[in-house]
């Protein structure tokens, strides 16, 4: 089976659908764009005492599917490097000069060019700079933005080689070039794939995304998507196909902080969004409140034409607690939608308010750390409702990481480091901990390597309370799924469930796709005389819509130590009961295979 993007007119499309082997097509889509602290919050790097071997993803490729790369960052430097691996079809669009042990592969593509010509991929966007660094980005002291975020700046696998794949252009990116870049990334052999690149939820079979990363999975390659934008509104996820781990946005535990100081001594320790230089504009302009609505830095903007000053930016009420350190146009905070509630009635009972911000910079061991981000996609999975989405969740906010320009005209820096948000920045992190897996785990499966991070995952945030939602509330499982990534513990698991790339195909039928539709995903004939139900895939997460009793089977392997015994626990919602047969498992051999069932019901209903 051949897939490739052309331009046709729709009387072309009709005339190739009447050709002998044709299967499908469908109009390209468009899709968006989707750290000093987050390794050492994370705990990395990884110091396993039973793992001889690296811990840094010595050895192991990562495809980054972005904007491109500003290749002469320090943290692309190749110190203390090894060669590529001897299976890498080496290939580099820039100056020989420019690619290393580090960036061993850089290619651009662009279906939108009217001349066929090589072009080097030249970041001219930031964000595929900041997602690699975040990826595999090597050691650099003294990173900052502003003076902001000091310390050094390291990427998850920061011995991992880069490959890195320009197919966005600006915020936006055609599906035809995802699709080449993926190809190309397949065929040149990387075992990790990270894209921060998502849009609407489609049936898998017309998804792009789903349809080319389902091809690199049967290989073993590892893929890691952002899990989107668009919360928190609920069945926003994007990247739900379940061959790819997906990912939510949560915050670290450093805050860059200000302070806002009303004329009635009321006082808001807040996010800061720019030190910059307060220059006359301060002591001439006024504090300007603005309740954030569109592009943020647009508002900004306008405050400065118009004669503002500092300016407080406020959340609307969906927001609630999520704050972001942007660096802005003009010095500016970022307050809560309670705190710019009561700043809001503190302006309208008095005659002439007054504020002050007043900069604190970097703070730390904020104990809401893990705190869900407001604009993360929740789930459910619109498109297939018996399978918990997102997978994961891990830090997403406030990444401080290598960018491409100046800062805000900052141009004494030797090289430039900026904080960005959204869950681009931890699907790079997802990334990268599966390289320290591979690198580890070199035999282990996609959905092996899936199954250790969803499993190992913690529950509890820094000061060991539940992880909350924007509105500082419990975060409930279509926000968070398996709860926070824990680096510490992913390369031990104990258990980890396997998926057989066929296996996927008896659940898409179980979808009720037609041969023809499971065909394109599988990229090969299919007869859909087998299928099973979502929940009787062997995932390591349930999503059960309740009626009936329901019972479902899993299979477990055994990767930890030899003559263990496993015994359930059960925690369960009122109302709901969960019954596991047996209660325990006991392996005697390391790859020991074991296998449970479990029962889902209404508490008192009759089965």
């Amino acid at each position: 089976m051949i897939d490739f993007a052309v331009r046709l007119t729709a009387d072309e499309v009709a005339a190739m659908q009447n050709k002998p082997g044709f299967l499908a097509t469908h109009p390209a889509q468009i899709y968006c764009l989707q750290t000093t602290r987050s390794p050492q919050f994370l705990g990395l790097p990884l110091h396993q005492g039973s793992f001889k071997r690296s811990t840094m993803g010595k050895g192991v490729i990562i495809g980054v599917m972005d904007t491109g790369i500003t290749p002469d960052h320090p943290s692309f430097q190749d110190s203390r490097m090894p060669p590529s691996p001897v299976k890498w079809k080496e290939r580099c669009d820039f100056e020989p000069s420019q690619c290393n042990n580090k960036l061993i592969d850089a290619r651009t593509f662009n279906s939108s060019s009217k001349k066929i010509v090589t072009m080097p991929p030249v970041d001219d966007v930031g964000h595929g700079t900041h997602t690699a660094s975040t990826t595999v980005g090597a050691f650099v002291e003294q990173a900052n933005t502003l003076g902001m975020a000091q310390g050094t700046a390291v990427g998850m696998a920061p011995y991992a080689h880069l490959a890195i794949y320009q197919m966005c252009f600006t915020d936006f990116c055609d599906s035809a070039d995802i699709l080449a870049g993926l190809d190309a990334a397949v065929a040149d052999g990387v075992d990790v794939i990270s894209m921060s690149i998502g849009g609407p939820s489609y049936p898998f079979y017309m998804d792009d995304i789903a349809v080319a990363v389902f091809a690199a999975t049967q290989i073993g390659i590892f893929i890691s998507c952002s899990a989107g934008n668009s919360g928190p509104a609920s069945g926003t996820i994007s990247n739900a196909a379940l061959w790819m781990l997906t990912v939510g946005a949560s915050k670290i535990d450093r805050n860059i902080v200000s302070n806002v100081k009303l004329g009635n001594g009321a006082e808001y320790e807040v996010q800061i969004l720019c030190y910059g230089s307060i220059e006359k504009q301060t002591s001439e302009g006024k504090v300007v409140l603005c309740e954030l609505g569109g592009d943020r830095f647009e508002q900004a903007i306008e405050v400065k034409r118009a004669g503002g000053a500092p300016m407080i930016l406020m959340n609307p009420k969906s927001d609630r607690f999520t704050t972001l350190a942007d660096v802005y146009i003009l010095p500016a905070s970022h307050v809560s939608y309670f705190a710019g509630e009561e700043i809001k009635a503190y302006i309208n009972s008095t005659k002439i308010p007054t504020a002050t911000i007043v900069f604190k910079g970097s703070m730390y061991e904020n104990p809401t750390a893990s705190v869900l981000a407001a604009s993360s996609s929740r789930g459910p999975s619109l498109v297939s409702l018996g399978i918990l989405k997102p997978d994961i969740i891990g830090h997403g906010l406030n990444i401080l990481a290598a960018w491409p320009f100046p800062v805000r005209n900052d141009t004494e820096a030797k090289y430039y480091f900026d904080i960005l948000a959204g869950t681009s920045m931890f699907g790079p992190h997802l990334s990268g901990i599966a390289a320290l897996i591979k690198s580890i785990h070199p035999d282990w499966s996609p959905a092996v390597i899936k199954s250790a991070i969803m499993t190992s995952a913690k529950q509890l945030n820094v000061v060991q309370n539940p992880i909350l939602d924007k509105r500082l509330q419990l975060a409930d499982v279509f926000a968070i799924g398996s709860d926070h990534v824990d680096p510490g513990k992913v390369v031990d698991p104990g258990l980890v469930y396997d998926i057989q790339p066929d296996d996927y195909i008896s659940y898409l039928c179980g979808l009720r796709y037609t041969d023809k539709q499971v065909a394109v995903i599988a990229r090969k004939r299919v007869n859909c005389s087998s299928c099973i139900p979502e929940g009787e895939l062997n995932y390591p997460s349930f999503s059960v819509t309740l009626g009936p009793a329901q019972k479902f089977t899993r299979t477990v392997t055994n990767v930890g130590a030899v003559h263990l015994s496993y015994v359930v626990t059960i925690v369960t919602l009122q109302g709901i009961q969960v019954r596991v047969n047996p209660a325990t498992l006991k392996f005697m051999e390391l790859h020991q295979k074991a296998t449970y069932s479990i029962t889902f019901s209404r508490a008192n209903s009759i089965e």
